[in-house]
């Protein structure tokens, strides 16, 4: 690309050559490290999994990769060999498997540092954990379970894990990694639980004082320059703040509380001394395991969330270089981030998981072909939470790069295959077919592609939906896909299709209740579509992901919002949820203002509102409209003419099982993935 050229493409300051402390960045952008579940061999060392995932993000144009944290060896905390790489389990396997990997990545001139942590302390998994008791700096409670009470880390335990930096300083080094960034004095782990006087009631050199607290960051910084060299980078991964109300409760956006963790102030003030330590750049980032829809935002956090606290330590240590993370897929936001010197670099960690390409095509100024990240984070949180493995909702080749390219058809194999439905599942499945060379043709009965996505991605903080739908819409353009709108299917159509395969994608049918007469009842689904229509007092029947989402954005246009729930408490059943967005819509709920009936049941409207019954007493609950929300049923009823024209069919998506858009878009590639191999 051309100097002049590339002055003329949007933000063009953002892929200028830059530096990190000492090392140098082709752009500003970074890879943010995310846990590298599924990534280890059982010796500890990179599987070849790691390193295409990491190879195709370098590929993509990234400037920075940070690893995914590979744990030190630390006893006390017993993290199972195996689960994630470990640059101490066996250092010579992980220094061979890591010249694999930063040998490939840096043939696209991107840089790489090895995410080392010291462990997890008091937030280790029950699953991780096996039954023994979890340790801390202090005798605190476990978070997982407050009536377990953490064991005391003895300072030899302490004292074990920085000999444990020592080693991977020199087998980082070695191994080709630009620098190590240690995990971290951020989110709650280990040194941060040493940082932190809320869970640090230590009384000697490793408690009471800040510098006492921070004494375990400062050896392991020294530990790995011992080993490496003190030439050797070193960043931190570090949080100002942590966003903690009390034990297991975090803070609302905007919500004035009393911080009983890391404040503002005193997270300026260690930042100060970590470097002075001798870690030359700061990973930040806010929250903590107590807060963890901080550390981990979902959709409900506002885009770049971090950047305020980020700008507040800026504006305090201008010295120090910060990547900055947080929902920073929008360029606009980044460039403001940079050019004010609040970011050195822009941390991108989901959005790499979506589109591996992403920092490419921003660069040509295409940012209308990047798939994007809703923020979902069922496919890398919520799977590594539940089966200790990294995926993606909207990419099913995430961290299975190995399986590129794609199975193509050939004159043999090539197939007509009829895709009925036009949601996510089966515009998925049309994509892949159209990359493998065979011809998908497309029938949706109504005017627009979409599905149920385009209702649910009407609240203001659902945006990303509706983006993903342009997305995949202009790649059906793009791979010449037939489609047809307005186009119902009946055996006639599937009669003269000439199809040799047809994919059954038709969604799922809404659950219904008969209530009388009285006040208009809506469907979810319509009523997510005119929320202007529903009038200024709602009852919402079902308090799943939908009744919750739906009350949350008609409290943002000022709607009384009432959701009456059968079981005993709001987002008990609905489709998976990772743990941080479950946690966070639930707090929202009674923080927006939402007021909550439970054990309730609806018994009928009247003109004034619902009838409800709770605890055997009948109630009137004034409303101007009743909205249900209590799930949905598959619908394949074409499933039976399909079946009698004699031709092989697959049904997926919500029309095989109702579940959320990762399954759909996840059963949709997987058939068009393996259709006539």
């Amino acid at each position: 690309m051309s100097t002049s050229l590339q002055t003329e493409l949007p933000h063009a300051e953002l892929f200028e050559p830059t530096r990190v402390g000492s090392i140098e960045v082709k752009n500003h952008y970074a890879m943010g490290p995310m846990g590298p579940l599924g990534f280890s061999t059982a010796e500890g060392g990179w599987n070849q999994r790691a390193i295409e995932f990491y190879t195709t993000r370098a590929r993509g144009g990234i400037g920075l990769i940070i690893t995914g944290v590979c744990q030190v060896t630390n006893p006390a905390d017993g993290v199972p060999p195996g689960l994630i790489p470990n640059p101490t389990q066996s250092p010579g396997l992980f220094m061979t498997t890591s010249r694999d990997l930063t040998e490939r990545v840096h043939g696209y001139d991107a840089k790489i540092v090895l995410q080392a942590g010291a462990g997890f302390g008091r937030v280790i998994t029950k699953a991780i954990l096996g039954g023994r008791t979890p340790v801390a700096p202090s005798a605190i409670p476990y978070r997982w379970d407050p009536s377990i009470t953490c064991r005391e880390m003895t300072v030899e335990e302490i004292q074990g894990v920085v000999e444990q930096f020592r080693i991977t300083g020199a087998v980082a080094r070695e191994a080709g990694f630009d620098g190590i960034q240690v995990h971290a004095v951020h989110e709650g782990y280990l040194l941060d639980q040493f940082a932190i006087s809320f869970f640090n009631h230590r009384t000697d050199e490793y408690g009471g004082s800040l510098e006492n607290r921070l004494r375990f960051a400062r050896e392991v910084v020294e530990a790995i320059h011992a080993g490496a060299g003190d030439d050797f980078p070193v960043q931190l991964r570090f949080s100002p703040k942590s966003m903690i109300k009390a034990f297991g409760v975090g803070a609302m956006p905007g919500e004035r509380f009393a911080e009983v963790g890391r404040d503002i102030d005193e997270g300026i003030e260690a930042a100060r001394l970590l470097v002075s330590y001798g870690y030359e750049a700061l990973d930040v980032d806010v929250g903590s395991y107590d807060s963890w829809y901080w550390s981990h935002p979902p959709m409900y956090q506002a885009k770049g969330l971090y950047v305020p606290y980020a700008r507040q330590l800026h504006e305090a240590c201008p010295d120090i270089p910060l990547i900055v993370a947080g929902r920073m897929d929008d360029p606009e936001l980044a460039a403001a981030a940079t050019a004010d010197g609040t970011a050195t670099l822009i941390s991108l960690a989901r959005p790499t998981l979506a589109d591996p390409e992403i920092v490419n095509k921003l660069q040509r100024g295409r940012r209308d072909l990047v798939r994007p990240c809703i923020s979902c984070q069922e496919g890398c949180i919520g799977r590594i939470e539940h089966y200790s493995s990294l995926r993606c909702a909207v990419n099913p080749l995430a961290a299975r790069e190995t399986e590129r390219p794609l199975p193509q058809a050939n004159d043999r194999t090539r197939m007509r295959v009829l895709i009925v439905g036009g949601g996510v599942a089966g515009m998925e499945a049309a994509r892949v077919l159209a990359e493998r060379g065979h011809t998908p043709v497309l029938y949706e009965a109504s005017d627009r592609l979409g599905g149920v996505v385009i209702a649910g991605g009407q609240p203001s903080f659902k945006e990303d939906d509706l983006a993903l739908i342009a997305w995949y819409e202009r790649q059906l353009e793009d791979l010449g896909v037939e489609v047809h709108l307005n186009s119902p299917v009946d055996a006639a159509v599937i009669r003269a299709s000439g199809a040799d395969h047809v994919l059954i994608a038709t969604g799922s049918n809404p659950r219904l209740l008969d209530l009388g007469e009285g006040v208009p009842v809506v469907e979810a689904t319509d009523a997510l579509l005119d929320q202007d229509a529903l009038g200024k007092q709602v009852v919402i029947i079902g308090g799943g992901l939908t009744g919750c989402e739906l009350a949350i954005s008609l409290r943002e246009r000022g709607v009384e919002v009432t959701i009456v729930e059968a079981l005993s408490d709001v987002l008990e059943k609905n489709a998976p949820l990772c743990m941080a967005n479950h946690a966070m819509l639930h707090d929202l709920v009674p923080y927006r203002g939402v007021e909550v009936l439970t054990d309730a049941r609806a018994e009928r409207v009247t003109d004034a509102g619902l009838l409800v019954s709770v605890d055997g007493e009948q109630r009137l609950v004034p409303a101007q409209t009743v909205v249900t929300a209590i799930g949905c049923t598959p619908r394949h009823e074409l499933e039976t003419e399909v079946k009698a024209a004699g031709i092989p069919y697959h049904v997926v998506g919500d029309a095989r099982r109702c579940a959320n858009i990762m399954y759909a878009i996840w059963d949709g590639f997987e058939v068009a993935s393996q259709l006539a191999k």
